[in-house]
């Protein structure tokens, strides 16, 4: 029959391979088993037309973060956003709704200010610019 060598060489890799699931499903469900690694902020904008959870934030085209979650709050979207730990964004920052590339995927771009206060956890952008909406520009133009 099997001897012993060859009875924990099976054990040795199935364990690995336990390992292995135990890894990449952490990886890719995003856990955070030993603490956060990102602080939230929040934005209000009139209109966030085609923005989804889960879409990038970007400051000077580079990813620093994602929304987290989109809620209406006074005839308002209110945007929360998880922005990752260590990234410097100052009170003054302008959020704005960008389409990138053809497809028109949105995303939130930041452009920082001159400011020297920063924003911390469950701190409110106030500068916004909401979505351009390729229809009602060219309904004005049309219809002019």
């Amino acid at each position: 029959m099997y001897g012993r060598k060859t009875e924990i060489s099976v054990g040795f890799f199935m364990m690995m391979g336990i390992a292995c699931l135990i890894y990449l499903s952490v990886n890719l469900g995003n856990m955070n088993f030993f603490g956060s690694d990102v602080f939230t902020i929040e934005a209000r904008f009139g209109s966030i037309e085609g923005l989804e959870v889960a879409a990038s934030v970007e400051i000077a085209g580079v990813p620093v973060g994602k929304v987290k979650r989109i809620t209406l709050e006074e005839n308002e979207a209110l945007v929360l956003m998880e922005i990752i730990k260590g990234t410097k964004i100052t009170d003054d920052t302008i959020a704005s709704i960008r389409t990138k590339g053809i497809i028109g995927d949105k995303f939130i771009k930041l452009s920082p200010g001159g400011s020297d206060d920063f924003l911390g956890d469950k701190d409110v952008l106030m500068d916004t610019e909401s979505a351009i909406s390729l229809e009602e520009l060219v309904s004005k133009y049309i219809f002019k």
